[in-house]
């Protein structure tokens, strides 16, 4: 499974990990700020916002050539992207400031710890779940050319975007995915719309000047039952023997793209 629904919300198996790493902290700290000392709840909020911060600058810094183009895409945290080793440094700072003495900055490093800990623990459990499901036996109607079989990869790999025109994220990815299908001749792109009818793909594709190849109809959404997932978009990658390699749920960024496209290649 991709994901977990949490009442309304739909969480990625990652971002459920981080989630709960951040609530073990939160926590931590104000058990200790009850039971140690009453700082302890200031310096969780600032160690996680330091620890975030200087995270996803790390993840900028490191990806510099990606976001020159749209440099404010740094502030696109939904898309994910975080680099933990440059969170050290401001947690460090954040920890000295506000816990001077050793003992409580022991504490802090034992609740920080204890947050790492859980989220390390469900990211490796999921990530070592990943299932290596085969292509689907599905033959599906397409927007423009003969119908599409998909589980015949032609020797190549296999790019699947799930998506929908009514679907904010799919919109936003959809011009990115796009031009990487344009740029990775090798690689084929199904772009799998879920039980829409042709005129309102064709309506939307026109209006935002979208040329996608192999655009298949999913009229009864076999897709996502064939692989257990939750939600749209989710974006499938596949080995060119149709063995299922990865996949991201929600909005992709151009780093998670290309990063994936590399594990085919």
């Amino acid at each position: 499974m991709n994901g977990f629904a949490l009442g309304p919300f739909l969480f990625s198996a990652e971002r459920l990990a981080v989630l709960l790493g951040v609530v073990i902290v939160l926590v931590g700290g104000e058990i200790l700020a009850r039971r140690v000392d009453p700082r302890f709840s200031r310096w969780s909020y600032l160690a996680l916002a330091a620890g975030l911060i200087g995270a996803r600058l790390g993840h900028v810094l490191e990806n510099a050539s990606a976001f020159a183009a749209e440099p404010w895409r740094a502030l696109a945290v939904w898309q994910g992207g975080f680099s933990l080793p440059w969170a050290a440094l401001p947690v460090a700072i954040v920890t000295i400031l506000v816990l001077p003495r050793p003992r409580l900055a022991a504490w802090g490093v034992a609740t920080l710890a204890a947050g790492l800990l859980a989220w390390n623990t469900i990211h490796q459990l999921t990530a070592s779940s990943q299932p290596q499901t085969p292509l689907p036996a599905l033959t599906l109607a397409t927007l423009a050319g003969p119908p599409l079989a998909l589980a015949e990869t032609g020797g190549h790999p296999t790019v699947i975007n799930v998506w929908a025109t009514w679907c904010p994220p799919c919109r936003r990815e959809m011009p990115l995915l796009a031009k990487a299908a344009q740029a990775n001749p090798t690689v084929r792109f199904v772009f799998a719309n879920q039980a829409e009818d042709a005129a309102t793909i064709r309506t939307y594709l026109a209006r935002q000047d979208l040329e996608l190849p192999n655009v298949a109809l999913d009229a009864s959404q076999a897709i996502p039952r064939h692989y257990g997932t939750l939600g749209i978009p989710i974006t499938l990658f596949v080995r060119p023997d149709g063995r299922l390699a990865a996949s991201h749920m929600g909005e992709i960024s151009p780093e998670q793209l290309n990063a994936n496209l590399a594990r085919l290649r």
